[in-house]
């Protein structure tokens, strides 16, 4: 049996860990949060204000993909939270032997950058969120997801990705 990871994707204040936290409960499935994965250098630097590069991220994609891959030896499906802006970046996460699927949490700049305004004791300023999301690439035909907005509540967005990726506790790989 194949393992599942399903990346819970979007700019930063889309809503990431809240999705992940909802559908982890539902699937029982084990969840890790994408902040944890980061080396101090990064967090230090998205404090201050300052985008990352793509070779800033490079170390952290691959924590993530090696924290997926460790799971997948044992068959436990997983949930991470990740940006997963690029395309390069998901194809990174992808060189797992875990079937790895992407949920994209997808909103306007003025919808998430709203919830930034809201959002208290994270690293990361909205100021960032524009470098986030001009750094975005959509989600393209042949990646294995499905994209839903974030104007949805948490709960309808949870139900969208079990149904569209066909996803239950008992069954990993679909």
């Amino acid at each position: 049996m194949t393992s599942t990871c399903v990346v819970v994707m979007g700019v930063s204040g889309a809503g990431k860990s809240t999705v992940a936290d909802l559908l982890g409960q539902r699937l029982e499935w084990t969840v890790a949060e994408a902040d944890e994965f980061h080396p101090e250098s990064n967090v230090e630097k998205m404090a201050s204000g300052v985008p990352l590069t793509d070779s800033d991220r490079l170390p952290w994609l691959s924590a993530m993909r090696d924290w997926i891959t460790r799971h997948s030896a044992d068959e436990t499906n997983t949930i991470v939270t990740c940006s997963a802006l690029k395309r390069s970046y998901r194809d990174h996460l992808r060189d797992t032997p875990a079937l790895v699927r992407f949920l994209c949490l997808s909103g306007t700049s003025d919808v998430i950058g709203s919830r930034l305004g809201e959002r208290s004791g994270h690293f990361m300023p909205a100021s960032l969120l524009d470098s986030q999301l001009s750094a975005f690439e959509p989600l393209l035909p042949d990646e294995n997801g499905v994209t839903v907005d974030v104007t949805r509540p948490p709960e309808e967005i949870t139900r969208t990705a079990v149904t569209a990726l066909g996803l239950d506790a008992r069954t990993a790989a679909c």
